[in-house]
């Protein structure tokens, strides 16, 4: 492995393609060769909202909203982003957002992840 490693995030595979046109998902963690750090990539179109949350058991997550605005959910509290907010997610909460209507960009930061992961989808979260 080496030192350093650059992975343009719109060169990753879209994790999300099959989920239609309302949204973009790409993790590079595993390009990038990091133990320690994920970064990712999620595009939400106008008015799209995630149908499902998550929260982790061990990985604090932030989120940057490189564009756009919209809604997140954290636990029971619902919170307005705009463009270059950042939001610190503990792991034990619940999140999903909800795109504006000039959709919404974000870039995602998670610390060291279990080995097979630590991700819990939680459905119906916006209900």
């Amino acid at each position: 492995m080496s030192d350093y490693a650059i992975k343009n995030l719109k060169d990753v595979e879209d994790s999300a393609a099959d989920r239609g046109p309302g949204v973009e998902a790409r993790f590079a963690r595993k390009h990038l060769e990091s133990d320690h750090l994920g970064v990712s990539y999620f595009r939400y179109g106008p008015g799209f909202k995630a149908p499902f949350g998550h929260r982790h058991r061990e990985q604090e997550e932030a989120y940057v909203v490189v564009s756009g605005s919209g809604r997140v959910r954290l636990d029971d509290d619902e919170i307005e982003l705009r463009q270059w907010d950042v939001v610190r997610v503990a792991p034990q909460v619940g999140r999903a957002f909800h795109a504006g209507p000039e959709g919404l960009e974000l870039i995602a930061i998670g610390n060291d992840r279990p080995d097979g992961g630590d991700g819990e989808f939680i459905p119906d979260f916006w209900n």
